[in-house]
Parts: C-alpha cells; structure tokens; sequence
C-alpha cells in the first residue's frame, strides 16, 4: 500500500539487458536500491545464487530490487564494471554501487546483505509519509481513518513502533481502555520497551486514573481549604490532566513535590514521570517540568 511495497512482482525482479541497464538499475536507483546479479547459464554457483537472491528480494516487499544481467549476452556492460568473475553482485542506490560480493554465498549472508542495503537507504519515504497522515488524522478527531491506516503501516511493517503506539492511542481516542491495554500487552519484544510504546503504555494508565478523577471544583475547594491537603492535591492533577489540563496538572503535582517530596511513597514525583513519559520527547511541558523537577530534585 505504501512506498515501493506497491511495487508489481514483475518490477520487483527482471532481466536486464545493455540497452535497459540506464532505466532498470541507474534511474531505478533513485528511488529504491537495485541489486544487480551477473550471471550465465552455464555457471553452476549462480544456479544455486539466483533462487536465493530472488527469495530474499521478494521477501524485501517492494524496498530492493533485482535485475538480473546475463554475461554472454551483455558482455559489454560487463567489461565496464570489470566483471571478471560470476557470480558477481553489486547493489545500486541513488545511481552509484554502494556494496557487492562475489560467489555463491549462504542464503543467511543474503539475507545480510539486503538488510544492510536497505538500512543504507533509510526509511521508507512512503511508510513515512503514511505516519505523518495517521498522526494528522489522529489529531483531527478522524479516529477511524488514523486507525486503518496505522494498521495498513504494521501490515507492511509488524514491529514498526510508531504505528503499533499510534493503534493504541486510537483506542484511547475511543475510549477502548481495555483493548488498548490488550494491544499494548501483545507489543512484539523487539518494540515493547520502544520509546513510542512506552509512551502509550503511560496513556493507558492516565487514562484509567482519569475515569476515576474527582470533581476539580470541589478539589480546588478543599486545597483552598488546606494547602497542605497532600491528597486533594494529587486528586486535583488528575483531575486537571482528565481534563486536558496537562500544564495544570504539572503545576499542582510539582508544587506537591516541592512540599512533601516523599509523601505517598513519592507518588508526586512517579506521577510526574508518567505524564512526561505519555508526552512527546521535545513537549515543551515536558521539558519545562523534567527541568523544574531535576532542579528541586538536587536543591
């Protein structure tokens, strides 16, 4: 759906030949890197290369491709990239060889080599456009329409962290707690401790805190009353955060830190964490409130 995953079959691994070399590796290049395999019918090692090349590739999902080149019948073009022996493979991005090998390597070094071209292209232009849509969406109020399209992002790419963290905020858009605590639990564990996961785990349990906030005027009313009330101060931040109040909650939370760091097993400062850790890295209110709390941390 996305990217070069759109990429039909027969786009994904061709023969090539000296007068298409321009259009199917050089011009390709600029938009996904080209693998290209020189070869010959009689060569024994590119028999037991060629399946292997072309299992991986397809593999790949569209994000390399493979032009297969025959010697014998190309042999000009051969001679310009000084291929002196085949199997020879060398791999195009952006217009120019970035790496190759020769010989009939095992199936796994393969599958290194595709891996390591395709981490020198970096990521996906498509998948990453996609995202931005899906975060637009999501901050549109269009739920639904974020939430497929997260899950389009994970069909091409299952531990894709941002997309998996995105599924999960749309069931707290929704309200869904529960099957967002299930999505979260299911993280595979190459993204479960991801930044982005982390962050909608720590949502999850705002959320749950927020179902069960408190009445803010009556809260506001009773740390009038007492503002050393340390409970109607922390009921008071959750209160504020339900409400969407996020600088609110901060305040109050900090300003029972600052009174009674260790009440509650020092549920102000865990507290603060957690709305930190459920904002983005570069929130202004994070990095304000990290700030103020380190600085009163090591007064």
């Amino acid at each position: 759906m996305f990217g070069m995953a759109e990429t039909p079959a027969a786009e994904l691994i061709k023969d090539g030949t000296e007068a298409t070399f321009m259009k199917d590796v050089i011009e390709a290049s600029r938009e996904v890197p080209v693998i290209v395999d020189f070869w010959a019918t009689w060569c024994g090692p590119c028999k037991q290369l060629g399946p292997a090349l072309e299992a991986a590739v397809t593999a790949a999902k569209g994000k390399v491709r493979l032009v297969k080149i025959d010697v014998d019948k190309n042999q000009m073009i051969a001679a310009q990239l000084r291929i002196q022996s085949i199997p020879t493979v060398y791999a195009f991005w952006q217009g120019q060889p970035v790496d190759g090998f020769q010989g009939a390597v095992p199936g796994s070094e393969v599958k290194k080599f595709i891996e390591g071209l395709i981490a020198t292209a970096g990521p996906d232009k498509g998948l990453t456009e996609a995202l931005e849509m899906a975060e637009q969406m999501l901050g549109e109020g269009a739920v639904a329409d974020a939430a497929e399209t997260f899950a389009a992002i994970l069909a091409e790419e299952p531990e894709n962290a941002v997309a998996y963290a995105g599924v999960i905020r749309c069931h707290l858009a929704l309200g869904e707690i529960d099957q967002a605590e299930a999505f979260a639990a299911a993280a595979a564990p190459k993204i479960a401790a991801s930044a982005e996961v982390s962050a909608a785990r720590a949502q999850i349990e705002l959320a749950r805190q927020a179902a069960n906030a408190g009445p803010e005027a009556e809260l506001r009313a009773a740390l009038a009353k007492d503002p050393t009330n340390r409970q109607a101060a922390y009921d008071l931040a959750t209160a504020l955060h339900a409400a969407g109040d996020v600088q609110g909650a901060v305040d109050v939370l900090l300003d029972l830190f600052k009174l009674d760091r260790e009440w509650n097993d020092g549920a102000a400062k865990a507290q603060l964490i957690t709305i930190f850790g459920a904002l983005k890295p570069q929130d202004p209110i994070a990095l304000a409130g990290r700030r103020r709390l380190s600085s009163m941390i090591f007064a």
